[in-house]
């Protein structure tokens, strides 16, 4: 199980929650956990940019345990599953606006990207969207990242140029699966920094 670097009681009872919902949705567990890592790692790579709070980095990691529980109801859309989970379970301990940004970041891991016609993303206010885009491009890149679900891809760290953002994602075994996936869904992370973003394996 992983917690917040700052360990608070309150959070750790949810994040069991959590994990309990993730558990019981028949999510693969290794690999959202490890996906989690992967997110939070690039949130805090990438602060410098962002400037986003802890508050946030919390949602996200709810929201990359939570992101295939879609899984439940069958792989079709189950992103587009997972958001509507999110949204109407009452095994989840988050009001309403918390559960649609959790929501809709799981919903943005994989296919389409947020746009204004998709209702759940439309009603909610500038700010709102703004994090959203900004915390489900990092979950959308870090699960392109597991594409096989083997955790090849052990760590990573980022640079931060004027026109580029660089990955290099450490590994011990050959990940060039892990590399299309990563840069297949970094599209997202590209859109809302203005940036090219190049990946690169890292041998341990």
């Amino acid at each position: 199980m992983i917690f917040p670097d700052e360990t608070n009681p309150e959070e750790d009872v949810i994040l069991s929650q959590v994990i309990d919902l993730a558990k019981t949705c028949e999510s693969e567990y290794e690999h959202v956990i490890h996906v989690s890592k992967l997110t939070l790692r690039l949130f805090d790579e990438l602060a410098e940019w962002h400037h986003l709070r802890h508050e946030d980095r919390f949602i996200l990691q709810c929201a990359a345990i939570l992101h295939d529980i879609g899984w439940v109801e069958g792989w079709k859309n189950h992103h587009k599953t997972a958001l509507r989970i999110i949204l109407e379970t009452k095994l989840l301990p988050f009001d309403h606006h918390n559960r649609l940004i959790i929501g809709s970041i799981a919903r943005y891991h994989r296919k389409a990207l947020p746009v204004i016609s998709h209702d759940h993303f439309a009603s909610m206010n500038p700010a709102d969207r703004k994090r959203v885009q900004i915390l489900a491009s990092f979950l959308r890149l870090a699960d392109g990242l597991d594409r096989t679900h083997r955790g090849k891809i052990r760590d990573l760290a980022c640079k931060i140029k004027k026109n580029r953002i660089l990955i290099f994602c450490s590994s011990a075994f050959p990940a060039v699966e892990e590399w299309r996936g990563g840069i297949e869904k970094s599209d997202l992370l590209s859109l809302v920094t203005d940036k090219e973003i190049q990946i690169k394996i890292v041998a341990l």
